[in-house]
């Protein structure tokens, strides 16, 4: 028999139940996270196994959904100030590309700074504080750093001198970039990536500097025909949280997020070596000739291109202490 205490206790759950459930709905989070790189990129790829791995731990209750190929709106030098302003919670924010807003951010393009991942490993010691720093007073956090992989220069040339790169007009990713390549007598301009195939289609450029990853996303062969490692510069992407979504989460929630990109990052440094042997292997199955550059070649850029440091480090004080205590570790000092 229900009677009216029974009735009234029975309710009384029913309501319990149904507030809990209505907390547990308002406290999922929703994050949709802007990327300007395509699907098959591997540095999409790592945020959607980022994505998937913090949604598994915290049983769904941080979900985030990887807007990738700049589905957002937003072209990679506008990332930073996105993420500041709170336009979008979450993005993947090249950092050469922000030196217009925070100049610290190109160090990693200095030429010849770091000569492979292990090096750039040693680097980042000193200049990840930084970047720390740099994403806190701009609103925001760093969840994980990864690099791209070695880089080089597609072109529509074969040469074995730096004469024979005289004048092409070349499409680069960052301002130090262009000083960089201007410095050996390349016409260099600086082209968001976006916009950097139409450049190739329509004749704007005839070449890029960018990473063999970047060189498959654009199917270079189909405007290209060389591929030279020249390995002159490195950058790196940071997946950036905005303070104001992060302060959202309860604290067992950040903890959860920060320990799951703080152990996937290491399997996304790996990642990145792999995507440049296998995008290498694509772009020569595609028809491009990968072409060695000779010791007098390599010579000549770098005694071209090495004011740059000097240049930079007088341009951006905050780097002069990291870079040099880099130096003096890799006994380059």
């Amino acid at each position: 028999m229900i009677t009216r205490r029974t009735f009234t206790a029975g309710a009384a759950t029913l309501l319990a139940a149904t507030q809990v459930s209505t907390r547990a709905r308002a406290a999922t989070t929703n994050w949709d996270m802007s990327t300007v790189w395509p699907d098959g990129n591997f540095h999409t790829q790592n945020a959607m196994a980022f994505a998937e791995e913090v949604k598994k731990q915290t049983n769904g209750a941080v979900n985030i959904t990887v807007k990738a190929g700049g589905q957002l709106g937003f072209k990679g030098p506008e990332h930073l100030r996105a993420v500041r302003d709170g336009l979008v919670p979450l993005a993947d924010v090249l950092n050469i590309q922000q030196v217009g807003d925070e100049p610290f951010m190109g160090v990693e393009s200095i030429p010849f700074l770091a000569g492979s991942m292990d090096e750039l490993k040693v680097l980042h010691k000193y200049v990840r504080p930084e970047y720390e720093k740099i994403a806190a007073r701009n609103n925001q956090k760093i969840l994980y750093i990864v690099p791209w992989p070695t880089q080089y220069l597609h072109l529509k040339v074969k040469t074995s001198d730096v004469a024979g790169l005289k004048n092409i007009k070349i499409r680069v990713p960052d301002k130090n970039a262009v000083d960089m390549l201007n410095a050996i007598g390349m016409a260099a301009v600086m082209i968001p990536w976006g916009e950097t195939i139409p450049a190739l289609a329509s004749g704007a450029v005839a070449g890029v500097s960018t990473s063999s990853v970047s060189g498959v996303d654009g199917k270079f062969w189909e405007f290209l025909k060389y591929v030279y490692p020249t390995n002159h510069v490195w950058s790196s992407q940071m997946l950036n949280v905005n303070l104001d979504s992060w302060k959202a989460l309860t604290p067992e929630q950040q903890k959860i997020v920060s320990d799951v990109a703080a152990k996937m990052e290491p399997t996304f440094w790996a990642n990145s070596l792999k995507a440049d042997v296998d995008s290498l292997n694509r772009l020569k199955e595609g028809g491009m000739e990968v072409v060695p550059v000779s010791d007098a070649m390599m010579t000549e850029i770098r005694a071209k291109t090495a004011p740059q440091m000097e240049a930079f480090l007088k341009r951006v004080p905050a780097a002069d202490a990291p870079v040099k205590a880099y130096l003096a570790e890799m006994k380059r000092g």
